[in-house]
């Protein structure tokens, strides 16, 4: 679809975590489908960086989307200095991984905070121009929200969590005509992913996986499916497509990962991993968070 076809043509956009990764790769292709951008995110320089990079009007704002008082504040001036926003992708997040019981219990916490409450802030803080503009609201998940894996249970716990406060608030916004939609993606080339494979825990659990299921996909793909789901306000959309079908079979996903663990995971050579991810550690240093 070109620029002039997109119904994004001219239409105020947020994307937080949108400094680098699948948020930046997402900004870029709602702005070459004429979105005007709201850049949220916590490295500033690298927000102005995309900002000016982009065809499209672009402005960026340094904010913790856990933080209340602030996200109210910065959707305030969104409205203001680029009009109410018919489009918000919660993007921001964070990831962990390695034995629950040797996990950093602020760090575990701030996992649940980033993905899950940060999300609901986001949806709150926009929501009253989203119900104005009858725009719509795409949750970034993840296969974890399906099929959860040991070893990363505070990603497991936030993303099936997103899962069921996308489906609750899809529901209650219908009314409103305002429009809810989740995104369960796999593996993408990112840096939180390319930090991943360094761990051995993490590569340990992408070897057990169905050899489809460990593909690393582009960034750019993923956003451009990403946006497709934007313009069409798709309740649901997967990447790769063959996720869908997880779902038909979710609940044999626990006892057949429970399985699998107890014959292939062996504790001896796995260790807490830490924040994963250039964004991860900036999004740990860089708030209120104590290590």
């Amino acid at each position: 679809m070109t620029k002039q076809q997109s119904p994004l043509d001219g239409r105020v956009a947020v994307v937080t975590g949108a400094a680098r990764g699948l948020g930046e790769a997402v900004a870029r292709e709602l702005a070459r489908r004429g979105a005007r951008l709201a850049l949220l995110g916590l490295e500033e320089e690298e927000l102005a960086r995309v900002a000016a990079s982009l065809p499209t009007t672009a402005k960026h704002w340094f904010v913790d989307v856990t933080d209340d008082d602030a996200m109210r504040h910065v959707a305030d001036e969104v409205r203001r200095s680029l009009g109410p926003p018919s489009v918000v992708v919660a993007n921001a997040g964070i990831a962990e991984g390695g034995p629950f019981d040797e996990s950093d219990p602020a760090l575990w916490r701030r996992v649940i905070e980033v993905n899950l409450i940060g999300s609901a802030i986001t949806l709150r803080s926009f929501l009253p121009s989203l119900t104005a503009t009858h725009g719509y609201y795409l949750q970034i998940a993840s296969l974890a929200s399906i099929g959860a894996s040991p070893m990363m249970s505070a990603y497991c716990a936030s993303k099936a969590g997103v899962e069921s406060f996308v489906h609750a608030m899809g529901a209650e916004l219908a009314p409103r005509a305002t429009g809810v939609g989740i995104a369960y993606l796999n593996w993408m080339d990112t840096d939180m992913i390319r930090d991943a494979d360094q761990h051995a825990v993490l590569r340990e659990l992408r070897s057990k996986m169905p050899r489809p299921a460990r593909k690393v996909h582009p960034v750019d793909v993923v956003a451009a499916r990403l946006a497709n789901a934007v313009e069409r306000r798709s309740p649901a959309v997967y990447v790769p497509a063959w996720l869908s079908m997880v779902q038909v079979v979710r609940a044999a996903l626990p006892p057949l990962v429970t399985r699998l663990a107890r014959r292939s995971l062996t504790r001896t050579s796995f260790a807490p991993t830490g924040a994963l991810g250039t964004g991860g550690q900036v999004a740990v240093h860089r708030s209120n968070f104590v290590s």
